[in-house]
C-alpha cells in the first residue's frame, strides 16, 4: 500500500478538542478486521498525523490505561486470611477453641502461636517471592513511540510515551524489537514481520503488511496481514499503525480472561485434604471412646474430659503446618539464591516434587530461535554446495546492499555456514539487491561477474513454493533443461518431504539479464533457472539433552505441546534423544473423550498444531486421569493450561500476565532449571513425609497406650500439664526436620504426600511404639514402688514422661532411614534425651507433678530403648523392601 496522509481524514482538521467523541465504546480488532484503512481512520476518529495531545487525555480517562490486569500486590492481612484457608491450619484451630471451651488455655495458647508462625512464614515467603516478580516487570520494555500534536497548526512529533498511555486512535511506530502495545491496523509497513508465538504457539515470523483491501471473512484473525495484536513482538521491518483496542479490549485480555478460569485442587491440595480429613477422624473418635471408656471401666466422669482433649493433642501433629511451611519456605529459598528460581506460590513447590508429567513447548525449550544450515540439496534432492554457494551470494549481498534494520538470521546462518564448510564463494560485485518481502517471500541480489562485465546475474532465495513458481528451467548435472510439469510435481514433493522432516526449506533460482543502467524490481524475478533448496533447523538448546536424559531418569515423562508443524517438532525431539513417537496434530483430539485425551496424550511424546484450548484441554485430562502435571509456558496462549496444570513455570522474559498467573518464574527457558526445582521440591516434600511418618506413628502408639493405661490403673497415666510439656518439647525437636536430608531414593521418582501411605505406615509403626510403652510399664512395676498414693502416680508419670521422650529420639534416628545424621537432627534428640533425663530431677519437677527416678529405672528403661531401636530398625527395614516398588 502507498500510503498518501493528504488522502486520510484527520480528526484535528474538524475542530478543537471539543469536537473529540472519541471512536464508540467497546470498539474491538474483529470489529475493524473487514474494513479498509479509511475506514477503520473514520470509525477510530483519528488520522495519518495523530491525535491532539487534548484529545488523547480525554480519551485516556474515558477508556482507561491501557493495562490487560491490574497489578495491585496483595496486602499483609488478605495474605495472612489466605494462609488461614490451608486445612492444616484449620484443624488446629479447632483443636485450639475446643482446648479453650474446657478452659485448657495452656494448649490453646500453644496451638494459637503454631498457628500464627505458620501464617507468618506462608505469607512472609509469598510477599518475597511477588516483590522479586514485580522487580522482573521494571526490566520489560514499557513506552510506545506514538505520533501526536500540541494542537491543530502544530506539525505531528514522535516521542517515546508510557505504553499504560495508549488510547484507541493512537498512530503508533513500530520497529525491530518493539513490542506491540496495543491491537493495531496498519497503515505503512516496510519488511514487517512479528513474532505471535505468545498468542498462537507459531514460533516463526509471520509477515505483516498494510493493505486496502480486507482478507476473506473466512480468514482467521492471527492470518489477517494488516493487524497487529497486543503481546506480539516485531521481528524486522518498520511500520506505522492505528490503534484500535487498548487494555481489557485487546484479543491479549480476551485470552488472558479465557486463562483465569479457576483451577482446580493442586497435588498439594488434595494431598493435605485427605491427610487432614484423616487427623479429623481420630481427634472426632479419640475423646469420645477416652470418655466412655473411663466413664465404664473407673467410674469416671466429666473429669476426664481435659485427659481425653490431651489425648487428642496428643495425636496431633501440632507443628504440621509450620513444618510444612518451613520446609517448603527454605526450599524456595535455596532455589532463588542458587538457581535464578522464584516459587511464588509456596505449595507449588511440593507439586513440582510431584510432578512426573512436564509439558512444553519447543522453542525456547528444546531448540533455540536461531537456524542452523542442515542440508544444501540439487533439483533431485543430492547433496549440492553449489547451492549453498550461490545461497551465500544472495545472502551476502542482501546484508550489504539492502536497507534491513537488523541482520536477517537465516542469511547470517548460510554465510556462516558456507565459510565453515570452506570453498570459494562465485566471483561477483553487488549490483542492486531487494529484501526479503513478505507478499513475494523471496530476495533479491544483483550481481556482476568479473568476468561477464555485460552480464547481470539475479540471485534468488526464498520460500520454496514462490521461487518454483517463476523458475522454467532447472539446472540438473550442470545441465539446463525445461521445467517440466513432472520435474515441478517431483521437486514439490522432495520439499514437502524434507518440511516433514522439520527442515524449513529456502529455494535458490538464477536469471541472467543484459546489464543495465537502473534500479531493479520484483517484476524482473521472472525465468529464473532452479538450482536446488538450502535447508535449516533450529538449533538445540544447549544441555536440553542431558536435561532431558536426567529428568526422564528422575521419572518425569516430558510432553511437547507446540504450535509448529509436526515435521518440526518430531525433528527437534529426535535430534535431542527424545523418541517423538507418533505426532499427534491436535485437531484428532476434538472428537474424543477426556479419558481417551488422557490416554492418548501419556502414549505419544509430541502434540502438534496446539491452540491454547488444546493444551488446556491435554494438561486437563491428565489431571483428571490422576497424574501430577507441570507447564513451562511464556505466552498468553499458555495461560489456560498454566492454570490447568498443579504447577505452572515460566521463563523471567515471559508476558508479563503469564508471569502473574505462574507459580513458578525461572531465571531462563531452561529444562536444567526445571530439574533443580523439581529436585528441591522432592527434598522438601521428602522431609514433610518423613516427619508425618515418625510423628503420626509415635503419636499412635503414645495414644494406643494412654488408653491402655487408663484402663488399667486406678488413675490418670498422664497429667493433662504433663502431656502439653511433652508435646512442646516434641515440637520443639521436630522443627528439625525441615532440615533434613532426605533419603536418596526418594529423590530418583516424584514423591508427594499420600495419606494411604501414612496410613499403611502408621498402621505398622504405631502398635509397635504402644509396645515399648506397655514394656515401659512392667519395667516401673519392678523399678519403681508405685500404687493409688500420690507419690507412687508421680513416680509412674515421671517414668513413662522419660520414657516417651526418649523412644521419640530413638525413633527419629530410625526410622529416616539413614546413617547420616545431619546437625539439627543430632541436636533435637539430644535436646529430647536431656529434658527426659534432667526434667525428673529439676526444680520444676514438683510443678509437673514429677519426682525423682531411682537409677535402677534408669538402667532398666535404656534396655527397653536399645530393643526398641533394633527392633524398630529391622521392622523398618523390611516394611521398605516390602512397599519399595509401590508407586
Amino acid at each position: 500500500m502507498v500510503w498518501a496522509p493528504e488522502s486520510l481524514p484527520d480528526a484535528g482538521r474538524r475542530g478543537g478538542p471539543e469536537a473529540d467523541g472519541g471512536p464508540p465504546d467497546h470498539v474491538s480488532i474483529t470489529d475493524v478486521a473487514e474494513l479498509t484503512s479509511l475506514e477503520v481512520l473514520r470509525l477510530m476518529r483519528s488520522g495519518p498525523r495523530g491525535l491532539l495531545e487534548a484529545h488523547a487525555e480525554d480519551r485516556l480517562l474515558r477508556y482507561g490505561e491501557n493495562a490487560v490486569a491490574p497489578r495491585s500486590p496483595a496486602s499483609w492481612l488478605r495474605r495472612l486470611a489466605r494462609s488461614l484457608r490451608d486445612p492444616f491450619a484449620m484443624v488446629l484451630l479447632c483443636l485450639g477453641l475446643v482446648s479453650a471451651a474446657i478452659a485448657s488455655w495452656g494448649t490453646a495458647c500453644v496451638v494459637l502461636v503454631l498457628v500464627v508462625v505458620s501464617c507468618v512464614l506462608r505469607s512472609g515467603g509469598e510477599h518475597r517471592a511477588d516483590r522479586s516478580v514485580a522487580a522482573l516487570r521494571e526490566l520489560v520494555a514499557t513506552t510506545a513511540t506514538v505520533r501526536r500534536r500540541a494542537d491543530e497548526t502544530a506539525a505531528p512529533v514522535s516521542r517515546e510515551i508510557p505504553v499504560d498511555h495508549l488510547v484507541p486512535g493512537d498512530v503508533i511506530g513500530l520497529g525491530p524489537g518493539d513490542l506491540v502495545p496495543a491491537d493495531v491496523r496498519l497503515l505503512r509497513s516496510s519488511g514487517l514481520t512479528v513474532h505471535q508465538a505468545a498468542l498462537t504457539g507459531e514460533s516463526h515470523p509471520v509477515a505483516k503488511h498494510a493493505v486496502d483491501v480486507p482478507a476473506d471473512a473466512e480468514t482467521d484473525l492471527f492470518d489477517r496481514p494488516y493487524l497487529c495484536f497486543h503481546g506480539s513482538s516485531v521481528a524486522s521491518g518498520s511500520g506505522f499503525a492505528v490503534v484500535v483496542a487498548t487494555g481489557a479490549g485487546t484479543r491479549f485480555a480476551g485470552a488472558h480472561r479465557g486463562g483465569m478460569r479457576e483451577r482446580g485442587p493442586s497435588s498439594f491440595d488434595r494431598s493435605v485434604n485427605g491427610i487432614s480429613w484423616l487427623l479429623i477422624r481420630f481427634m472426632l473418635l479419640i475423646p469420645p471412646v477416652v470418655l466412655l471408656t473411663n466413664a465404664a471401666l473407673r467410674g469416671r466422669g466429666l473429669e476426664a474430659l481435659p485427659f481425653a482433649i490431651a489425648v487428642a493433642v496428643g495425636l496431633t501433629p501440632e507443628m504440621l503446618p509450620v513444618i510444612v511451611t518451613t520446609a517448603l519456605a527454605r526450599g524456595s529459598a535455596v532455589l532463588a539464591r542458587s538457581h535464578g528460581v522464584i516459587v511464588k506460590r509456596l505449595p507449588a513447590l511440593h507439586d513440582l516434587g510431584a510432578v512426573h508429567v512436564l509439558f512444553t513447548d519447543k522453542t525456547g525449550t528444546l531448540t533455540q530461535d536461531l537456524p542452523i544450515l542442515d542440508c544444501s540439496l540439487d533439483p533431485d534432492g543430492r547433496p549440492d554446495p553449489d547451492v549453498l554457494r550461490w545461497a551465500a551470494v544472495n545472502s551476502l549481498w542482501t546484508l550489504q546492499l539492502a536497507d534491513l534494520p537488523n541482520p536477517d538470521a537465516l542469511d547470517e546462518a548460510i554465510l556462516d555456514a558456507a565459510e565453515r564448510l570452506g570453498g570459494t564463494l562465485p566471483a561477483s560485485d553487488g549490483v542492486a539487491a531487494l529484501p526479503f518481502d513478505p507478499v513475494r517471500r523471496s530476495s533479491c541480489a544483483v550481481v556482476q561477474s568479473p568476468d561477464r562485465t555485460a552480464v547481470h546475474t539475479l540471485v534468488v532465495k526464498g520460500a520454496a513454493e514462490d521461487v518454483l513458481d517463476r523458475c522454467t528451467l532447472v539446472r540438473t548435472g550442470g545441465t539446463e533443461v525445461e521445467l517440466d510439469a513432472a520435474a515441478r510435481g517431483r521437486i514439490r514433493r522432495l520439499a514437502e518431504e524434507k518440511a516433514a522432516e522439520g527442515l524449513r526449506l529456502l529455494a535458490v533460482g538464477l536469471a541472467d539479464r543484459p546489464a543495465r543502467p537502473g534500479s531493479y524490481g520484483p517484476g524482473d524475478e521472472h525465468d529464473l533457472t532452479f538450482l536446488g533448496f538450502v535447508g535449516l533447523r533450529d538449533t538445540l538448546t544447549p544441555h536440553a539433552e542431558d536435561a532431558l536424559a536426567v529428568l526422564a531418569g528422575r521419572g518425569v515423562a516430558v510432553k511437547v505441546l507446540t504450535g509448529d508443524h509436526p515435521g518440526t517438532a518430531a525433528r527437534a525431539c529426535r535430534d535431542l534423544g527424545l523418541d517423538p513417537g507418533t505426532v499427534v496434530v491436535a485437531d484428532h483430539i476434538d472428537g474424543l473423550t477426556d479419558a481417551a485425551v488422557a490416554e492418548l496424550a501419556m502414549r505419544s511424546t509430541v502434540v502438534a498444531r496446539c491452540t491454547s484450548e488444546h493444551k488446556a484441554r491435554i494438561v486437563r485430562a491428565l489431571r483428571a486421569a490422576g497424574h501430577t502435571t507441570g507447564f513451562l509456558g511464556d505466552g498468553v496462549n499458555d495461560l489456560p493450561a498454566l492454570r490447568a496444570a498443579d504447577v505452572g513455570i515460566c521463563p523471567s522474559d515471559a508476558v508479563d500476565v503469564t508471569r502473574q498467573t505462574a507459580d513458578v518464574v525461572l531465571a531462563s527457558k531452561d529444562l536444567t532449571a526445571i530439574d533443580h526445582a523439581i529436585m528441591a521440591g522432592r527434598r522438601s516434600t521428602g522431609n514433610i513425609v518423613t516427619y508425618l511418618r515418625i510423628v503420626l506413628s509415635s503419636n499412635l502408639g503414645n495414644v494406643i497406650a494412654m488408653l491402655g493405661a487408663g484402663l488399667l490403673l486406678p488413675f490418670l497415666p498422664m497429667l493433662p500439664a504433663q502431656v502439653l510439656v511433652q508435646n512442646l518439647c516434641f515440637d520443639a525437636a521436630q522443627l528439625a526436620f525441615a532440615f533434613d536430608r532426605p533419603d536418596p531414593a526418594v529423590l530418583r521418582r516424584p514423591s508427594r504426600l499420600r495419606p494411604r501411605d501414612l496410613t499403611r505406615f502408621i498402621a505398622a509403626f504405631g502398635p509397635l511404639n504402644a509396645l515399648a510403652d506397655l514394656a515401659t510399664f512392667a519395667v516401673l512395676a519392678s523399678a519403681v514402688p508405685w500404687s493409688a498414693q500420690v507419690t507412687g502416680q508421680s513416680a509412674f508419670h515421671s517414668g513413662w514422661f522419660v520414657e516417651n521422650l526418649l523412644t521419640q529420639g530413638v525413633a527419629i534416628l530410625v526410622l529416616r532411614g539413614r546413617r547420616h545424621v545431619p546437625l539439627p537432627l543430632g541436636i533435637a534428640v539430644c535436646f529430647l534425651v536431656i529434658v527426659g533425663v534432667l526434667l525428673p530431677l529439676s526444680p520444676l519437677a514438683p510443678l509437673l507433678g514429677m519426682t525423682t527416678l531411682p537409677f535402677a529405672y534408669y538402667l532398666l528403661v535404656a534396655i527397653v530403648v536399645l530393643l526398641y531401636g533394633v527392633v524398630l530398625r529391622a521392622a523398618n527395614a523390611f516394611f521398605e523392601r516390602r512397599h519399595a516398588d509401590r508407586p
